[in-house]
């Protein structure tokens, strides 16, 4: 049973081809919005703080700073509305979930930059 779920997860579900990218890592992402009959692309730019799942489940956390408020919005990797991902900076993290990120302000909220 668990085979044939894979085997439909795979055939089936639209693969997006983006770079990798994991906690830690400043990313834009570029997603299309329907208002009505209109469709237009927004962005949403900040720390991915987690990944979770895989295959068709896969999911990504971003939060990011509006003015002094906390905005974290979580993407599902195969999203059709997904159109594409850049990566800003790679950050070096020493977890794969950085839930820690919430609580820290000013310079302590820094994440260093790994060059190449």
């Amino acid at each position: 049973m668990a085979d044939l779920l894979q085997f439909v997860q795979n055939e089936f579900t639209p693969k997006n081809d983006f770079p990798e990218f994991s906690a830690g890592d400043t990313i834009t992402v570029y997603y299309e919005i329907k208002e009505g009959e209109k469709t237009r692309t927004q962005f949403f730019k900040g720390v991915v703080i987690q990944r979770r799942g895989t295959g068709s489940t896969e999911t990504f956390t971003i939060r990011k700073m509006s003015g002094t408020v906390g905005v974290e919005r979580i993407f599902p990797v195969n999203l059709p509305a997904l159109q594409k991902v850049e990566i800003n900076k790679k950050g070096k993290v020493r977890r794969a979930r950085i839930f820690y990120f919430r609580e820290l302000t000013g310079k302590k909220a820094k994440i260093k930059e790994v060059r190449g």
